[in-house]
C-alpha cells in the first residue's frame, strides 16, 4: 500500500446520484478500513456518510428549459469551481455521478486544467441507444466507466474507453418486495382477485398520455378478467393528475403512494401495467410479469425518430440485456386500448406465460449482476484496483 492516503473526489449532480454517491462512501470506507479520504459535491445522502459538499445541488438538480435557462450562469460557476478544486486538491481520482449533462462538463474542465487526475465515469449516460459517438468523445475526458449494464464495456472498449461492469444500483431494491399479503389485506382486495399494478409514469406528461388508454383498457379487462381489481402508486407531484384522470375507473382501484407501498403493491399483484423505464426493473426484482408501454406526442416521436435517431431494438432493460422481447412492448401506435388489453388478459389468464416471463426475468437479473457483491461494492472495489490500492 503506497504511503500516501487515498484521496477521492466524488461529484453527484442530483438527488438520485447522491444516493449512489453515498453508497459508494460507504463501500470505499469499509474495504479501506476507513483509511480514505473522501471530498467533493453531493447532497444529503453523502453527508450523512461523512462528506462536506463544496456547494449544495440546487442549481445542479434541473430539468426542463424554463428551470435551466435561468441558472445556467450559477451553474458553470459550479462546474468550474469543482474542477477548480479538484485541480488545487490533487485527488487521486475524481469520480463523476450520473447527471452528465453538469458532471461531463467537469470531467472536461479537469482535464483541461489538471489532465494528470485521472477521471472515472459512475452511471455513463446511454449513448448506445441514441449518440454512440458520444463514447468516443468521453473517452477523450474518461479513463475508466463504472458501467450498469454487461453490454456495456465491450461496447464502450470498441471506443477506446476502458469500462467495468459492477451491475445496476437497483438491484439493492429487491429485499424491499415484500407486504404483499399485509397489502391487499390494508386496502381490502381480497387474497384470491386478481391485482394489476397500474404505473402511467412519474411526469405528468407521461400521466397525461398513458392514463386515458389505460382507463380505456380497463374498461376493456372488466369483462376479460372477473373480479379484476387495480392499483396505481403514484408519485407526489403527479397524484392530484391521476386522481382526477382516474375519478371513473371501470374497476375498483387504490392509489397509494411512499416506496413502501409501491413495494408492496408490486410483491401484492398478479401482472403489471408500467410505463417504460426504472420501474421495470424494480417490477422484475418482485417478479411481476408485466406489459411495458410507452407514449408521446407526434412531434416528440418523429422528433426521436429522424432527428435523435434510436439506435435500439428494445425499450425495456430486461429485452436489452437478453437481446430478445421477454416482455412485451407496446409502444406509441401500438399503446391501443383493445391491443394492451389482450396482453394484460393474456398474462393474467394464462400461468405458463406469466412463468415463462418470470423465468426470463430471472435470467436477466442474473446477468445484471444479482446474487453478486452489491454494486456499489463492487464500484468501489473496481476503483480501488483502477488505482492500484487493492
Amino acid at each position: 500500500m503506497p504511503d500516501k492516503p487515498l484521496t477521492l473526489m466524488l461529484v453527484a449532480g442530483e438527488p438520485s446520484g447522491d444516493l449512489l454517491g453515498a453508497e459508494l462512501m460507504a463501500a470505499l470506507k469499509d474495504l479501506t478500513h476507513g483509511e480514505v479520504k473522501i471530498v467533493g459535491v453531493g447532497g444529503e445522502a453523502m453527508a450523512r456518510e461523512g462528506l462536506e459538499t463544496l456547494f449544495d445541488l440546487s442549481a445542479t438538480a434541473i430539468m426542463g428549459l424554463q428551470e435551466v435557462v435561468p441558472k445556467i450562469p450559477e451553474v458553470l460557476r459550479r462546474i468550474r469551481r469543482a474542477a477548480e478544486f479538484a485541480a488545487a486538491t490533487k485527488p487521486d481520482a475524481v469520480v463523476l455521478i450520473d447527471s452528465p449533462d453538469f458532471t461531463h462538463r467537469v470531467a472536461k474542465r479537469i482535464r483541461k486544467i489538471a489532465p494528470g487526475i485521472p477521471t472515472i465515469n459512475y452511471v455513463a449516460p446511454q449513448v448506445w441507444a441514441t449518440r454512440p459517438g458520444r463514447a468516443g468523445k468521453m473517452a477523450g475526458y474518461f479513463n475508466l466507466v463504472l458501467a450498469l449494464l454487461p453490454f456495456e464495456p465491450p461496447f464502450f472498449a470498441g471506443y477506446g474507453l476502458k469500462a467495468v461492469f459492477v451491475g445496476h444500483p437497483a438491484l439493492a431494491r429487491g429485499k424491499k418486495m415484500v407486504g404483499g399479503a399485509d397489502f391487499r389485506a390494508r386496502h381490502a382486495i381480497p387474497a384470491d382477485a386478481p391485482l394489476l399494478a397500474v404505473l402511467p409514469g412519474s411526469r405528468a406528461m407521461e400521466v397525461r398520455h398513458l392514463l386515458p388508454v389505460f382507463t380505456d383498457t380497463m374498461a376493456i379487462l372488466k369483462d376479460k378478467v372477473p373480479g379484476l381489481h387495480a392499483a396505481i402508486p403514484a408519485v407526489p407531484h403527479v397524484a392530484e393528475r391521476i386522481r382526477q384522470g382516474a375519478e371513473h375507473w371501470p374497476v375498483p382501484l387504490t392509489i397509494v403512494s411512499g416506496e413502501d407501498e409501491k413495494f408492496a403493491l408490486f410483491d401484492a399483484a398478479d401482472v403489471a401495467l408500467a410505463a417504460s423505464g426504472t420501474v421495470t426493473t424494480e417490477l422484475a426484482l418482485s417478479r411481476t410479469p408485466m406489459i411495458v408501454t410507452y407514449k408521446v406526442g407526434a412531434l416528440t416521436a418523429w422528433i426521436y425518430r429522424k432527428l435523435i435517431g434510436v439506435k435500439v431494438r428494445y425499450y425495456t432493460l430486461m429485452n436489452l440485456i437478453l437481446d430478445r422481447l421477454a416482455v412485451p412492448e407496446l409502444m406509441q401506435e401500438d399503446c391501443r386500448p383493445e391491443t394492451v388489453a389482450a396482453a394484460v388478459a393474456k398474462l393474467l389468464t394464462d400461468p405458463a406465460a406469466a412463468a415463462r416471463q418470470v423465468a426470463d426475468q430471472n435470467e436477466a437479473l442474473r446477468l445484471m449482476g444479482e446474487g453478486a457483491d452489491q454494486p456499489s461494492r463492487r464500484a468501489a472495489r473496481a476503483i480501488l484496483e483502477f488505482l492500484g490500492r487493492q
